[in-house]
């Protein structure tokens, strides 16, 4: 079910009331059309946000970073095509955009998409491990740590703030470090199913977390294999 808004401001206000009551179904702000609508569990909860940024009320980007905070996932719809945009779109928390014009049937799939990746994850954050009271080692990396029990990332004892998309990526790098990650595998290890991320997308993450390991001065472990994808640097 879906719940419209026509305004970022009407979204808001739907927010307040449905995820402060536990964050369940699919808010819709900015949705072709209207301007805003969203699918709500009768319980009033929502469980995902898909928004425009050009919204009456208030710009889109003040919509995604109080879904953030709401703790639900977010899809982007937006004309905008250029690079810079498109990051500040990640960075802000998109978990994925879909430039205009666009195909309803490529929308429904990647919120499909973005909330099975967010069940399984909230799934896998809520089951113990099969051996009790066993807690799986954190992955290293150089500098690099990554706490998979506690989703917790940190660069040269640093704490860095991914988005889920991002943990999933540096996840799936420091699992196979010697690898040559394809940006489809990459795409496969962040999306978890056939509805994969574009190339361009997946490289823009890259940057995005490049950009989050400056303070660290461990961005270059990140590498380009040009024409492939990307790898974690060797001898480290």
């Amino acid at each position: 079910m879906c719940t419209a808004a026509f305004s970022g401001t009407e979204g808001l206000m739907h927010l307040a009331g449905g995820a402060g009551m536990g964050a369940a179904s699919a808010a819709v702000a900015g949705a072709p059309g209207s301007g805003a609508s969203g699918a709500a569990g009768a319980s009033g909860d929502f469980h995902l946000v898909v928004t425009d940024l050009m919204l009456p009320g208030m710009p889109g980007e003040e919509v995604v970073g109080a879904a953030r905070a709401a703790g639900l996932p977010v899809v982007v719809l937006s004309a905008r095509t250029a690079v810079a945009d498109r990051v500040d779109l990640l960075r802000i928390g998109a978990d994925d955009y879909l430039t205009k014009p666009f195909d309803l049937e490529e929308l429904l799939a990647r919120c499909e998409a973005v909330l099975r990746r967010s069940t399984s994850t909230a799934r896998a954050a809520s089951v113990p491990s099969p051996s009790a009271g066993a807690v799986a080692p954190p992955l290293r990396f150089g500098a690099w740590e990554l706490d998979e029990a506690a989703r917790r990332f940190a660069a040269a004892g640093i704490p860095v703030r991914l988005t889920r998309t991002e943990y999933e990526i540096v996840r799936a790098l420091m699992a196979e470090p010697r690898r040559v990650h394809t940006k489809r595998s990459l795409s496969a290890a962040a999306a978890g199913d056939e509805v994969a991320l574009e190339d361009k997308t997946v490289a823009t993450h890259i940057g995005n977390i490049r950009a989050k390991l400056r303070p660290s001065g461990t961005e270059d472990y990140l590498e380009t294999v040009w024409g492939v994808g990307f790898k974690l640097r060797d001898g480290v």
